[in-house]
C-alpha cells in the first residue's frame, strides 16, 4: 500500500482500518519494520503495531504475532554495517510489546514467553551490528532495544529468579562482548535493564556480587600491546557508570541499594585506580 494509506491510519489514532484483512495488514506493518525509510519504521510500523498490541487487538493472536517478530531477529544475524539490523532491531521492540501486554492481562501460557526470552537473550548477545543512529537511515539501535526487552521481560510474573540470574548475564555477556563502543546511549539502557530485573527484589547479593566482579574484570582487562585497550574495557566501565548512577539516583531505590552501592564503589575504584591514585 503508498505511504498515504498508512499516514492516514496514524492520523486517525491508529485505529484498525476495517477495508483490508488484520492479517495483511499485519504483514505489511511487519515488513515496514525493516524499512530503511525511519518514517515507515520508526514513526509508522512499530507505533501502529504498538498501540494496537496495547488496545488488546492481538489479544488472540499474541503467540503468532509475537513468533513472528521472534523470528525477525535472524535476519540477517551476525551482519554488520547492512540493512538487516533494522528489521532485527524493530522486531525486538514489537516483541517486547507482546510481552508487555502478557505482563499487564496474562494472556500467554509460561512456556511461550520463557521461549520468546531465550530468543531475545541469544540474539542480544550475538547481535554484531551496533550502530546507534545511522545517518540517513534513522535509529538502528540494536543493543539498546534488545536491553529494553530485557527490562520488559524482568517485569514478567513468568520470571522467577532462575530466569532472573539469567537475564543479568545476558547484560553482563552483552557489555563484555568484543565490540566497538556503545556511544549511543546503550549503556544506560542496560543498566536500566538490570534496575527492572533488581525491582523484582528476587536476586540476592550473593548472586549479585560475582556478577559485578565478572563485569569489573572486563573493565581491566589487559589485551596484546599492540591493540587498543578501551576496545576491551570501554564497554563494561561504561556500564558500571550508568548503573552505580542509577542505582544511587533513582527515585525508586531497591532493596539491595546500600550493599550494592558499595560492591559498583570498589568496582570503580579498581578499574577507575589510575585516576584515584589508588593502586
Amino acid at each position: 500500500m503508498s505511504s498515504g494509506y498508512w499516514h492516514d491510519v496514524a492520523s486517525t489514532a491508529m485505529e484498525v482500518p476495517r477495508d483490508r484483512p488484520l492479517v495483511d495488514l499485519t504483514a505489511e506493518l511487519t515488513t515496514m519494520l525493516g524499512s530503511t525509510d525511519p518514517v515507515e519504521r520508526d514513526e509508522t510500523a512499530y507505533p501502529i503495531l504498538a498501540t494496537w498490541i496495547a488496545a488488546g487487538v492481538y489479544d488472540d493472536l499474541l503467540p503468532g504475532l509475537g513468533d513472528g517478530m521472534a523470528a525477525g531477529l535472524t535476519q540477517g544475524l551476525g551482519e554488520s554495517g547492512t540493512d538487516s539490523v533494522f528489521r532485527r532491531s524493530f522486531s525486538v521492540l514489537v516483541l517486547a510489546e507482546c510481552i508487555r501486554r502478557d505482563n499487564a492481562e496474562s494472556l500467554l501460557p509460561t512456556g511461550k514467553v520463557l521461549e520468546w526470552g531465550d530468543r531475545v537473550a541469544g540474539w542480544l548477545v550475538r547481535e554484531r551490528d551496533v550502530r546507534g543512529f545511522v545517518p540517513g537511515r534513522g535509529w538502528a539501535h540494536a543493543v539498546a532495544h534488545g536491553a529494553d526487552a530485557v527490562g520488559t521481560l524482568a517485569g514478567s510474573s513468568h520470571f522467577g529468579l532462575t530466569e532472573l540470574t539469567v537475564l543479568l548475564d545476558v547484560v553482563a555477556d552483552r557489555v563484555l562482548a568484543p565490540s566497538p563502543p556503545l556511544t549511543s546511549g546503550e549503556p544506560d539502557r542496560l543498566a536500566a535493564a538490570t534496575m527492572a530485573v533488581l525491582r523484582r527484589r528476587l536476586v540476592p547479593l550473593r548472586i549479585l556480587e560475582p556478577w559485578v566482579a565478572r563485569v569489573s574484570a572486563g573493565a581491566t582487562a589487559v589485551g596484546p600491546p599492540d591493540t587498543d585497550p578501551y576496545l576491551v574495557t570501554g564497554n563494561p566501565e561504561a556500564f558500571l557508570r550508568a548503573l552505580h548512577l542509577q542505582v544511587a539516583l533513582a527515585p525508586e531505590p531497591i532493596d539491595v541499594r546500600a550493599d550494592l552501592l558499595l560492591e559498583l564503589v570498589g568496582a570503580l575504584r579498581v578499574t577507575n585506580a589510575a585516576y584515584l591514585g589508588a593502586r
